[in-house]
């Protein structure tokens, strides 16, 4: 009868093991973007890739509209609203800082470049500030190289950009179009269209492929270049803490191989791709495509040296130690994609 028993209990208690140990994890996915749209491509090939790595432990359950608006997504997988998504660092002006380092102007024409390269340097030493409290964060990137559209008139020098109105997207940007003496607004990407179609603004600050993205075609018929970028917006792509400790940690580390500086890069070449495709769209509806004349580079370098200056007083307020060296490692990693 005692052997009878704990034959049971033993019995019950392996199969106790064994559930626990093939729990499903099922994570509430969210994007703000179209399901055609390069980051929300790369978030579903993220979700595929973490399934058949854990053998479907771990799955997504990718929403058909978002949970919240852009600027409160950060929020809203802190609090469980989601599981996981990705947003943009400059939605919410004032909260990060040392991610702004990968914003400055002229870093990168290549949104892997950049993306591993940051990807590397947060890793090293911006993680440590802290900044994403109460997430995951499986990995930074950055969308490719910023350019100036507008409605009006070829743009050849800061001149030209006098008396127009441009939606930013915050951030780093957001000094920059001010360090030029430009009229910007911060406003989510998605409200571009809404903002230039009803005469609000006259162009936007955005990378190559937005303009197909947001169908911005009609309404933008020049666009300006810029070598390295006028800018290059941080992102961040992060989980619930608390959804991230449920899981367990074998499924964890797989997780992480197709993380980091592997989702960093799957993001930035994937946006690469869609920046390639959004000049070609471009071209055949007829924008008029330059790049900026070295006397007007010239003008905005002028315009902005002092933001880097500025990046790096404000990092060490912020409690980091080495930010001259940072931008130079940063650089350095950019040189060798």
């Amino acid at each position: 009868m005692k052997k009878t028993l704990f034959s049971f209990v033993a019995g019950a208690g392996l199969m106790a093991l064994h559930g626990a140990a093939s729990a499903q994890v099922v994570l509430t996915v969210s994007s703000w973007l179209g399901p055609n749209h390069t980051l929300s491509q790369s978030q579903a090939k993220w979700c595929d890739d973490v399934t058949a790595a854990t053998a479907s432990r771990v799955k997504c359950n990718i929403l058909p509209k978002p949970v919240v608006a852009p600027p409160a997504t950060f929020d809203a997988v802190r609090d469980g609203l989601a599981d996981v998504s990705y947003s943009v660092h400059g939605y919410t002006p004032g909260r990060y800082v040392s991610t702004q380092v990968v914003e400055l102007p002229f870093m990168g024409d290549s949104a892997e470049a950049t993306s591993v390269a940051y990807q590397r340097i947060y890793d090293k030493s911006l993680a440590k500030l802290g900044e994403h409290k109460g997430l995951k964060v499986l990995a930074v990137f950055t969308h490719g190289p910023g350019i100036v559209y507008n409605s009006k008139r070829p743009i050849n020098s800061l001149a030209d950009m006098q008396g127009l109105k441009f939606r930013v997207g915050g951030g780093m940007v957001n000094e920059v179009g001010k360090a030029m003496g430009v009229n910007v607004t911060l406003k989510p990407a998605p409200e571009s269209y809404e903002l230039m179609s009803s005469g609000v603004m006259d162009g936007v600050f955005f990378p190559a492929e937005s303009i197909e993205s947001f169908k911005l075609e009609k309404l933008v018929r020049y666009k300006t270049t810029f070598p390295g970028g006028l800018y290059n917006t941080s992102f961040a792509f992060v989980m619930n803490e608390a959804t991230w400790n449920k899981i367990a940690k074998a499924d964890q580390d797989a997780i992480m191989k197709l993380s980091g500086e592997t989702a960093a890069r799957q993001f930035g070449r994937g946006w690469d791709s869609a920046d390639r495709r959004g000049n070609a769209f471009m071209q055949s509806s007829g924008v008029v495509m330059q790049s900026a004349p070295k006397a007007f580079v010239d003008e905005v370098k002028a315009k902005t040296s002092s933001l880097e200056a500025k990046w790096i007083a404000d990092a060490k307020a912020k409690g980091l130690a080495n930010p001259e060296q940072i931008i130079k490692e940063y650089r350095a990693e950019i040189a060798k994609q």
